[in-house]
């Protein structure tokens, strides 16, 4: 299991970053330098013995839960869940990848705890939780998500995302850009979180087939159905969310509870087919989120046509995050580009399965 980390560790040589040895268990494995090692004892008492009243978030591989380290410095601890064979691989992918790189919209990673059969990590504390919990949690009124607060959680993820796509090497694609992976700090700024999933892409490789990991709703269709992964799939994903944080809506909801009928006619609770409907049906304004007493209307109306550019079938078709940050920070359009429909998995059964 310890291999692992040395595996993933190996593929930073390019960030030129010297290792540590760190010997735990009778074994010996690989952390970038520069990762903090905390006890389990302190984070225990970070948490206070991570006690339900500090829980924030909870994910496929575990619970997370707000701390206070002993210099008074908060922090998200994420305690991999104990069953889960898989999540130990993407805790050591996740160590690997986030301690390597530093961005303003990425979470900061403080450091981790591999003692007996904790898996830990240990994050920078974001106090507004995440875009899911803003749009649709219990207490989604508490955080007044305007239409520039919106536009700036959408430009702000875009480029984290230009950053991992185009300015690393081995550059990273993502795969599982979702609103509960985006998190917001104190002035509303996004970061992005959760390298789990992470895959790392050398400069001679552009695409590479593998199993399936991401979240239903948000997947490419190429990468869904066939396990064929490029930076394309992110932009799929990053045009998803961007229709959920316009809208309000989540992308998939079966139930007609809070959506408006009309709006839901021929594709009830897929967010990407509906917008295409209102788009062909040139009724895209009927997107946005009825919360938003103001708006400028052909600002509104650019976000959702890149969303939909990038949510296109064909992963070709689709631009670069670079070319996303272009347009929605400038405010430029694409009049020669032509839309289609957009791609999606409606049938779970068709997901591949294999390796990873």
């Amino acid at each position: 299991m310890f291999a692992s980390l040395n595996c993933f560790s190996a593929m930073f040589r390019g960030y030129k970053q010297s290792q540590d040895s760190v010997r735990k268990n009778g074994g010996e494995f690989s952390i970038i330098q520069g990762v903090r090692i905390f006890s389990y004892k302190d984070l225990k008492l970070a948490t206070r013995n991570f006690h339900p009243d500090n829980k924030i978030g909870a994910g496929g591989f575990g619970i997370v839960y707000k701390g206070v380290l002993k210099d008074g410095t908060e922090v998200a601890v994420k305690q991999l869940s104990a069953v889960s064979k898989q999540g130990v691989r993407e805790f050591l992918s996740e160590i690997a990848t986030i301690s390597a790189i530093k961005h303003e919209n990425l979470v900061m990673l403080h450091g981790c705890c591999i003692e007996e059969d904790h898996r830990i990590l240990v994050y920078g504390y974001l106090e507004n939780n995440s875009i899911s919990h803003a749009l649709f949690g219990s207490s989604n009124g508490a955080i007044n998500l305007d239409w520039q607060t919106r536009s700036k959680i959408c430009i702000g993820t875009a480029c984290g995302l230009v950053y991992l796509h185009e300015e690393l090497a081995p550059y990273i694609v993502h795969r599982d850009i979702k609103a509960s992976n985006i998190l917001l700090d104190g002035d509303l700024n996004p970061r992005i979180a959760d390298f789990g999933l992470a895959k790392l892409f050398p400069d001679n490789i552009t695409h590479v087939s593998t199993r399936v990991a991401g979240t239903i709703g948000y997947l490419a269709p190429e990468y869904g159905l066939r396990g064929h992964l490029t930076r394309k799939a992110d932009v799929y994903s990053f045009g998803v969310l961007v229709l959920e944080i316009i809208s309000g809506r989540r992308n998939m909801n079966t139930s007609l509870s809070g959506f408006d009928k009309g709006f839901m006619h021929g594709h009830p609770g897929i967010i990407v087919l509906q917008t295409w409907d209102l788009y062909e049906e040139n009724r895209l304004l009927e997107l946005v989120d009825p919360r938003l007493d103001e708006y400028p209307e052909e600002e509104a109306l650019l976000f959702i046509k890149v969303a939909l550019w990038c949510t296109q079938a064909t992963p070709t078709f689709r631009p670069t995050m670079s070319q996303v940050v272009t347009m929605l920070s400038e405010g430029q359009t694409f009049a020669n580009k032509r839309l289609s429909r957009p791609g999606f998995i409606s049938d779970l059964q068709d997901l591949k399965i294999g390796a990873s």
